[in-house]
Parts: C-alpha cells; sequence; structure tokens
C-alpha cells in the first residue's frame, strides 16, 4: 500500500497547500485503511467502492471556502473554492492527528455538477497517487449561502484523538 502521507506532503508542498504537518504525523504509522475490490461491481474512476479502517472514527463536517476569518474564498471561481475546501479539510483532519491519507470518505455537494472537473483536479492534487477514498458527488439546489458553489464532508480515521 502506498504511504499517503509522504506524497500529501510532496504534493501538498507543491499544490500551495500549507503543508505544516509534523514530522511524527508524517511518519509512516500502521497501515489500518483497505481498499478493497468488490468481485462484480465496476472499479471506480477517481473513487474507491470500498475503503474501511481501524481506529477512532471523525466525521468532518462539510467545509466550504470560508478563509479562517470568515470570508468568502474565490467567489463565483469553482478551482479557487476547492482549494480553500480542501485546505479547511486538511486543517480538521490535522486537528484529530490524521491527513488526507486516513480519510475514508468525502461526500460533495456541488450547486452546480459542471464544477467537478476543477473539484476533481484540486482532490487529485491533494492526494497524488494515492488509492482514492469512498466518494459521492450529489447536485443540490442551493447551499447555506448563495457564494457557496461547493461544500465537502470528510469521514476519516481519527490518529491522535
Amino acid at each position: 500500500m502506498i504511504d499517503r502521507r509522504a506524497v500529501l506532503s510532496g504534493s501538498a508542498a507543491a499544490f500551495g497547500l500549507a503543508a505544516s504537518m509534523s514530522a511524527a504525523a508524517a511518519a509512516p504509522k500502521e497501515d489500518r485503511i483497505g481498499h478493497p475490490q468488490p468481485a462484480g461491481v465496476a472499479p471506480g474512476v477517481g473513487y474507491s467502492n470500498v475503503v474501511w479502517g481501524e481506529g477512532r472514527f471523525a466525521a468532518i463536517a462539510g467545509q466550504v471556502a470560508l478563509d479562517e476569518t470568515g470570508k468568502i474564498v474565490g467567489p463565483a471561481d469553482p478551482a479557487a473554492q476547492a482549494r480553500q475546501v480542501f485546505e479547511n479539510l486538511r486543517r480538521c483532519l490535522q486537528a484529530v492527528g490524521s491527513t488526507f491519507a486516513d480519510v475514508l470518505s468525502l461526500n460533495i455537494y456541488v450547486t452546480d455538477i459542471a464544477y467537478m472537473p476543477s473539484i476533481r483536479a484540486v482532490r487529485d492534487q491533494v492526494l497524488g497517487t494515492l488509492p482514492p477514498p469512498a466518494a459521492t458527488a450529489v447536485q443540490v439546489v442551493a447551499l447555506a449561502r448563495p457564494e457557496f458553489l461547493m461544500e465537502i464532508e470528510a469521514f476519516a480515521i481519527a490518529r491522535d484523538a
């Protein structure tokens, strides 16, 4: 299995996301996440059909494109919003000692399905060549505020919680 932490730390820096993981968080740990391919189910393209993990469960609330001061990032720009959303997810994961290596599932809500290529591009840069988490993408009529183009929630294994 690929060590997601090593890939993430390099890809995050190249992508411009904060790579403020401590040396301990970046060190390989016992791999407790699996990505089996169920017999008779078509392989996912850009997602895994099944992901399992051992450890404490962390539910990361849907993140939107707000910076730490509550200001919207990238109004009407799905790529800019996706970058901020994934940075917010990274910070939430870090709060429980986790990284994107520990993510089991991403649920993506978009106001226009046409934003998915921008979201996938950011996700792919953040995850690198790692096995992708399980994922669902849904177009919704609206989110909490009209300037939000997307909201993404994550389910992960908490390492230090």
